[in-house]
């Protein structure tokens, strides 16, 4: 195996390590600034989190230049991809950091472009990543990442920052779903 495929190994692997310190009951104590509180549970989270959610762009990277793009890879990194992105929303709906909604419209997206992208290799084409599938990634990361850490720095001003990330996430999620959707009707059969 590959290095590039040994690092989207190890971001699947990371996905149940995240989990398992954001949703543990052992509380492992946490830090307080003033009116700010966050657990050392969440800080480690959002540290593997963080880890891992970089290994995305790698792998990749690391595959094209050493010209080592393999068919495990190219099932691999997206699988990679959703299960550490649902995953991590799942948990914090479990929390009551993010609403049902947005993970339901986050998660609903990804199976219906992944499904288009299965109908477009069934029909020996590939679909390649959109600037807005790009943008959607990069919010989403930046508002899981507020989420994880409380609203770090922001809470310290009143700004709501995480929750405008996560309605922004939402949106951009929405309309890089139709778009991949509008430049790839040709795709789904109107039977």
């Amino acid at each position: 195996m590959n290095l590039a495929n040994r690092i989207t190994l190890a971001r699947i692997f990371l996905v149940p390590v995240i989990m398992l310190f954001l949703l543990m009951r052992v509380d492992l104590g946490s830090l307080t600034f003033a009116d700010f509180t966050i657990t050392y549970n969440q800080i480690v989270a959002a540290l593997i989190f963080i880890v891992a959610a970089s290994t995305d762009g790698l792998d990749g990277y690391i595959a094209r230049k050493n010209k080592i793009v393999t068919n495990l890879g190219k099932l691999l990194d997206p699988l990679a991809d959703k299960l550490l992105v649902a995953a991590v929303l799942i948990s914090l709906v479990e929390m009551d950091k993010l609403s049902a909604l947005i993970a339901i419209i986050i998660i609903s997206r990804e199976f219906a472009v992944t499904g288009l992208r299965q109908v477009a290799l069934l029909e020996g084409s590939v679909m390649a990543a959109s600037k807005w599938g790009k943008w959607k990634t990069a919010i989403q990361i930046t508002m899981i990442i507020a989420l994880l850490i409380n609203n770090f720095p922001f809470a310290f001003i009143d700004f709501p920052f995480d929750v405008i990330a996560s309605w922004v996430a939402a949106a951009i999620t929405v309309y890089s779903g139709v778009d991949y959707f509008v430049k790839n009707k040709s795709l789904i059969p109107v039977e």
